[in-house]
């Protein structure tokens, strides 16, 4: 890359402030640039020509479009790939790297495959490396490898905050361009609240790149396109009744008028009354041997790169056209001393004033005729021009020149209109597809419209304000309105019948011996390529979109959609309005998925230990809404405390219900599958609550206090959900019971291990011997002075208490116990050593291994089912689900000496995933890897299944019951 500055006078339209320059990093090298300038601009300015290359055969691509629609500027920003470097503002300090070449974009070895094209016909994917099958993961991830796309850092955090905000307008425009600014400021005169919507910095669309003056154009007579802009935005910032979103873009349009508005990391939800969608539309490129080279750019393009960056973009240029835009073109290149070698107009004997002119300034008019052909290796040193008569197609003559610049064809950018419900047509004589039937609500104007006339732009901008705002009713009655209306609506109509008379959509001369006519230059895809996949049947545009992957690249077809559907009309015969287009869906733009989720709105939950943990310097995780301590130290060494000391950890997360009332055992036993009405006072029991199709929802104890109350635990994330499904339950049924979630209100520490009797003992004064306090019982009790509520259960497998006490008592509990326990070498443990624990005796955490299908019957927990209760929710489905072949059912496995499995690991038949690893850790006791799966029923009669772990079949020992303390000895002393 050299490192001049490829840089015009300065200007008044150009938006590069000179006085701030700004440094950043291209492949390592240190490049200026200035403050306004683009990551693309400023390269160009430092004589970077060669920006990307293709996705399948690394051809070497230069700046197409220049407004951030196709993928010939795609570069790595800061990490992030496929950023749109032409639309990408520059930053101090930068780092901008390349993608998808190596050693380098002027040299990149993988540009082999341009020589191999013969090898990679259309739909190549679906027809080799189908045998052997194992060919095809070879093939896959070579292909991969090799395809354009870029790299993802995974270990990097992105540190970007994404946010959500939500807004109200009467008139929503989108676009800033003269029909737009005009239609806003239209409908604020007329009373209307008005929000614009604009991709671009600064307001004025396609005017702001015009050196050229509209003396035709009342109000602007004498200005140059870019003083109009500058105007025109200059009233809308003085209008109190218009609000600019700048540097943002409508990426879709839903139901009731709602617009998602992207802004960098922002998404506004803005819910309008009218909207004006004035999108306007985007050259595209003409399909001709060679097209993509660099050096090819579309009129437009050339246009923001002279005028608003002041670049030289080259020495000696042809343009190709088809209306007059060409030739105001060529005026702005010969203005800044740029040669232009010739213009070829695709129309016969089309004269005019402007033709003249240049002329007169010795620029050669090439009429009747196309781009046939462009040489170069990797920048463009010149054209063949071939005539075109109502005999075909023929070669007149070659033209040297190092920039071709194409003002051919138009593509109107109205994805919005499709998604807002509106009809659309193809209109031969235009050559575009433009609005037929607008939805109510939706109105269109400027360019998007298909006709590409400033008149024309602001006729539509004022009769689209004015109807926007009426039908927003912040008009009231005036009887001047319709025949003003009707005045607009004629002039409006000769204008476009006079805009029609001099365009033509005169179609490109076909060639099929040319191989590389680009009509997708995201996906490489020829103009060959398309009429070989129509050879081969798929002739409907949608089936010829998914078999050839054209309009699926970057540009979701917005620069190859229509000569799509030109090529795919050529070959088949039909109109190209037969043909139609493929489906338009919204984000129109790619969006990143942090955006579209937005922040996380979820509340974080401290428990009232919390402070404690920190302390300790816990390693703390995410569990649900819950922050837990993932491991204090040695996670080994937490759990040894557990199995052959005392250890504690913080269950405060747990979710806790009071259950009152006189028809709270009737609820219970409704709701869960086992039977709690015989309950004794002062005992606690196990429970599992299923859905009506019995599948497993949530599991927890139902403790029958010494005091008559009944207090439910359940998971650590199922207490607003299980507090909903009672409280259904008790509508529904009409109970009388009263429920309460004090979830919030207590704490809960588990005390666990063979001393934890000795250390809870030295706190409370209740008898703590197994047959004053026996394993699944529950007392009130004092402990270190505080009233607590204990219960005696056995998750981790050991004898142990969970303690549940008011929330404020929580640090001090906590201290307490510690203290308490310190002769005893006690330890808190986190939840990790807490999952190995309870994955030895087999317990399962619902919603880990559990999924959306499990049923009590699978988990083997039959023994927590009582069918011969009356009825109970999920009776019907566990009824079913018994009758029926079981597919999968959830057993224990060891692994072999040195593995260890993953959870989702895949459990594999014949090199076939029949099932998955729900749990799996390695056992300190056992000295092995060990967990739960699901497997098919027949496996789980034999002795072994085999698990892929790291690519490779390991086999494991089955175990059908706990794997430590099988008989429970140990948590029932």
């Amino acid at each position: 890359m050299a490192t001049n500055d490829d840089r015009l006078p300065p200007d008044p339209s150009q938006q590069i402030d000179r006085s701030r320059p700004i440094h950043f990093t291209y492949n390592g090298k240190r490049v200026k640039a200035y403050a306004g300038d683009t990551v693309a601009s400023a390269l160009y300015a430092a004589g970077q020509r060669i920006f990307s290359r293709s996705f399948k055969y690394h051809r070497p691509r230069g700046l197409l479009c220049v407004s951030g629609r196709c993928p010939n500027c795609l570069a790595n920003v800061d990490g992030t790939p496929n950023v749109r470097s032409c639309t990408e503002p520059i930053r101090e300090g930068m780092e901008v790297h390349s993608q998808n070449a190596w050693p380098s974009l002027e040299h990149d070895i993988a540009s082999l495959t341009d020589k191999l094209d013969w090898a990679l016909p259309v739909g190549f994917y679906y027809k080799t490396f189908i045998h052997p099958r194992s060919m095809w993961g070879l093939a896959e991830r070579f292909i991969r490898h090799m395809g354009g796309i870029g790299s993802i850092n995974v270990k990097d955090v992105p540190e970007r905050r994404y946010e959500h905000s939500s807004m109200h307008t009467d008139v929503a425009v989108v676009g800033g361009g003269p029909a737009g600014m005009t239609a806003a400021l239209e409908a604020a005169a007329k009373g209307a609240k008005v929000t614009i919507i604009d991709d671009q910095a600064e307001l004025g669309g396609h005017l702001r790149c015009e050196h050229k003056s509209y003396p035709d154009i009342p109000d602007y007579k004498g200005l140059s396109g870019h003083d109009m802009a500058r105007k025109m935005a200059e009233a809308i910032k003085e209008s109190n009744r218009i609000k600019v979103i700048p540097s943002s873009t409508a990426s879709g349009l839903y139901e009731g008028n709602l617009l998602a508005v992207l802004s960098g990391s922002l998404m506004t939800k803005l819910r309008s009354k009218q909207i004006i969608v004035a999108t306007g539309a985007q050259e595209v490129p003409a399909v001709f041997q060679n097209n993509d080279l660099p050096g090819v750019m579309l009129g437009s393009a050339a246009l923001k790169l002279i005028n608003l960056w002041g670049l030289k973009i080259g020495k000696r240029a042809v343009v190709a056209t088809t209306s007059d835009s060409g030739y105001t073109l060529v005026e702005e290149l010969l203005r800044v001393g740029i040669t232009v070698a010739a213009v070829v107009d695709s129309r016969i004997n089309h004269g005019g004033e402007l033709q003249q002119r240049l002329k007169g300034a010795g620029v050669d008019i090439i009429s009747g005729s196309v781009v046939g052909t462009a040489y170069g290796s990797k920048r463009l040193s010149g054209i063949t021009v071939m005539s075109v008569s109502e005999d075909g197609a023929s070669e007149a003559m070659r033209l040297k020149c190092d920039l071709l610049c194409l003002s051919v064809n138009r593509q109107p950018s109205a994805e919005l209109l499709y998604q807002g419900g509106c009809e659309l047509e193809y209109d031969q004589e235009l050559g575009e597809t433009i609005p037929l039937k607008l939805k109510s609500g939706i109105h269109a104007a400027g360019d998007v419209t298909g006709i590409h006339s400033l008149r024309a732009s602001l006729l539509q901008g004022r009769i689209t304000g004015i109807e926007a705002a009426v039908s927003a009713s912040n008009v009231g009655e005036n009887a001047e309105l319709p025949s003003l209306l009707s005045e607009l609506h004629s002039e409006k109509d000769e204008i476009e019948e006079a805009y029609r008379k001099q365009v033509s959509s005169t179609l490109p001369p076909v060639n099929d011996s040319a191989k590389k006519k680009f009509v997708c230059i995201c996906e490489d895809v020829t103009e060959k390529d398309i009429r070989q996949a129509i050879d081969e049947g798929f002739d409907d545009i949608q089936t010829l979109k998914r078999f050839s992957t054209v309009t699926m690249g970057p540009c979701q077809g917005k620069m190859c959609s229509n000569n799509t559907a030109t090529v795919c009309a050529s070959k088949t015969g039909r109109d190209i309005a037969e043909i139609g287009t493929t489906t338009s869906r919204p984000p129109i733009q790619p969006v990143r998925l942090g955006v579209l989720a937005g922040p996380n709105h979820m509340p974080q939950r401290l428990t009232p230990i919390h402070a404690k943990h920190l302390e300790a310097r816990a390693e703390m995780m995410d569990a649900g809404q819950w922050r837990r301590p993932h491991h204090y130290n040695n996670i080994e060494d937490e759990y040894r405390a557990v199995r052959e000391r005392i250890g504690i950890i913080d269950v405060s997360t747990l979710g806790k219900l009071d259950v009152r009332g006189e028809d709270a055992p009737l609820l219970l036993d409704y709701v869960y599958t086992n039977i709690h009405s015989n309950l004794a006072a002062g005992r606690t029991r196990y429970g599992i609550i299923c859905s009506e199709a019995g599948i497993i929802l949530d599991d927890g104890s139902v403790s029958h206090l010494p005091d008559g109350r009944l207090f439910v635990t359940t998971t650590s994330g199922g207490a607003e959900t299980m507090e909903g499904w009672f409280r259904w339950w008790v509508a529904a049924m009409e109970l009388r019971v009263q429920i309460t979630n004090i979830t919030a209100g207590f704490a809960a520490v588990n005390l666990a291990g063979p001393k934890a009797r000795d250390v809870l003992k030295k706190l409370t004064d209740i008898d703590l011997t197994t047959s004053a306090f026996p394993y699944m019982g529950n007392s009130r009790a004092i402990v270190a002075g505080v009233p607590a509520i204990l219960i005696r259960l056995g998750f981790v497998g050991e004898t142990g208490w969970e303690i549940h006490f008011p929330a404020e008592y929580g640090e001090y509990m906590w201290d307490s116990l510690l203290s308490a326990g310190k002769e005893f070498g006690i330890s808190p443990f986190g939840v990790e050593a807490q999952r190995i624990l309870r994955l030895e005796k087999r317990h399962i955490l619902v919603g880990h291994d559990t999924d959306a299908m499990s049923d009590p019957w699978g988990a083997n927990m039959a023994w927590a089912i009582k069918m011969d209760k009356e009825d109970f929710v999920g009776r019907g489905g566990l009824s079913i689900a018994l009758k029926r072949n079981r597919e999968r059912t959830l057993v224990g496995f060891i692994m072999g000496d040195g593995v260890i499995a993953d959870d989702g690991n895949a459990v594999v038949i014949d090199d076939h995933p029949v099932g998955w690893v729900t749990s799996s850790r390695f056992s300190p006791t056992l000295g092995r890897g060990f967990g739960m799966a699901w497997v098919p029923p027949e496996l789980a009669e034999g002795k072994t299944i085999q698990i892929k772990v790291d690519g490779k079949l390991t086999d494991a020992e089955l175990v059908f019951q706990p794997f430590y303390d099988p008989k429970g000895k140990r948590l029932r002393d």
